[in-house]
């Protein structure tokens, strides 16, 4: 009968205290606001960048999804996660050892020197009673699922920061291209007028302004170039690479990004598959409720099965038998630790719901972003457009004496400031399209190895 009580646990062992976990119900609309109720289904392996038709805008985001800094760091914590997982299990509930040594003695008591032998060898096993080994493992478990959504939350942050860049890079270049073309208009302006003072049609003072007005168009061609340069060299440090041979691929200029149609994103609950962040959320919030389990766990008598196997001096001997630890004294501990593991996993639930919310709202903000600045961008072209056919009525009409100078050099204000806001908005439309592709999770796996 001594063993009945060995015997019960035995029969217990495989039930796991603590709460199993569940996805806990997240109050989701059925569609977006002004949104419709379609899906979208698994978006994780679209490669969406493509549809910039831009072909070095393909090339760099391939070769740094491969070898960027961010993405590597990342990646070596799901090797981490994955090792920490190994370390569970069987080899938690295992352990043991083989030593062995050998001394030379001697003394009065000892009849010369003699030489001892010994080598023992032992193990233990745990017997899971109440699950705690088992809940150990479903957080290890949990653990490395957060890791690997981490790696693609990482790598959707990249992406945003390369495109933004990238578009950035472009715009400027749009900028100096239109930053020349004004130079040369005035330039003309300038040569028209000083030819008018020469003819006493014009003032010295009308001559100083238009000179004026193209010292200050020459001015922002510096500016330009400086700001096209940072955005490069962002470039060269997003993809982990020397910016020289990068700064003479970009020098040869490129359209600007432009917006490429469709917008859909989906139901707020596709979020819940497609955002990698929130999935993390999720994996942290299984990760915290299975340590409950394990905090759980320790509240109770843990058993294992003790052995070993020795010979020392010639003498062989062995041993085996069950261990009973019961934790009496310090169960004042053992609770508040449990406690404690509760209000951390009512945390995580928290932060997971507060993931949830954040994704739903980034693509309602990227979704009406991307539809004001489509048409921001649409009305400030043709503003543009407009500028420039009163520009060169204006250079018609001045050359013709039907107008003054100040006229001129008004329309001519207006039309660089019109073109410079025009192109900023098709920038602009351009980065908010990727920003509600990332929004809705899209390309986070495209070139995962995690």
């Amino acid at each position: 009968m001594r063993y009945v009580s060995v015997l019960v646990l035995l029969a217990v062992a495989g039930c796991a205290v603590g709460p199993d976990y569940q996805r806990p119900e997240a109050a989701l609309a059925t569609r977006f606001a002004d949104g419709d109720a379609q899906g979208i289904g698994q978006v994780a392996q679209e490669a969406w960048w493509g549809a910039y038709r831009d072909p070095m805008l393909s090339a760099l985001v391939s070769r740094g999804l491969a070898q960027n800094l961010d993405v590597m760091a990342a990646t070596e914590a799901i090797r981490e996660a994955e090792a920490n997982l190994r370390a569970t299990g069987v080899n938690a509930a295992a352990s043991g050892s083989l030593d062995g040594s050998r001394t030379r003695q001697g003394g009065e008591a000892i009849d010369g020197i003699q030489t001892v032998d010994t080598a023992e060898l032992g193990a233990s096993f745990v017997i899971d009673l109440f699950g705690g080994i088992r809940r150990d493992r479903e957080s290890a478990a949990a653990s490395l699922a957060a890791a690997r959504a981490e790696v693609e939350t990482t790598r959707l942050a990249w992406l945003a920061e390369l495109i933004a860049a990238y578009s950035n890079a472009r715009y400027y270049q749009e900028a100096l291209a239109l930053a020349r073309d004004t130079i040369s208009a005035r330039e003309e302006t300038v040569e028209i007028t000083r030819t008018q003072f020469q003819a006493g049609a014009a003032t010295e003072y009308e001559v100083a302004e238009a000179e004026a007005l193209l010292s200050n168009a020459r001015a922002a061609v510096p500016q330009y170039m400086a700001l096209f340069e940072s955005n490069t060299y962002a470039i060269a440090s997003l993809l982990n690479e020397s910016a020289a041979p990068l700064m003479s691929q970009m020098q040869k200029g490129a359209p600007q990004l432009r917006t490429p149609a469709g917008e859909r994103t989906g139901v707020p609950a596709d979020l819940l598959r497609n955002r990698p962040d929130v999935r993390s959320a999720e994996s942290d919030l299984a990760s915290a409720v299975a340590e409950v389990g394990v905090a759980e766990a320790d509240l109770y008598p843990s058993l294992s099965l003790t052995g070993s196997v020795g010979r020392a001096s010639g003498v062989d001997s062995w041993s085996f038998g069950p261990y009973l630890s019961l934790p009496v004294f310090n169960q004042g501990a053992l609770r508040a630790t449990r406690d404690a593991r509760i209000s951390a996993a009512k945390q995580a639930e928290i932060a997971w719901r507060a993931s949830v919310t954040e994704a739903v709202e980034d693509v309602q903000v990227a979704r009406s972003n991307l539809l004001r600045y489509r048409q921001r961008a649409a009305a400030l072209g043709q503003a543009a457009r407009d500028y420039e056919r009163a520009l060169d009525l204006a250079q018609e009409n001045y050359r013709n004496g039907a107008i003054t100078l100040l006229d001129l050099l008004d329309t001519d204000r207006n039309t660089a400031s019109a073109r410079i806001s025009a192109a900023s908005a098709v920038n602009d439309a351009a980065q908010a399209w990727a920003t509600l592709k990332i929004a809705t999770g899209a390309g986070a796996a495209v070139g995962g190895s995690g």
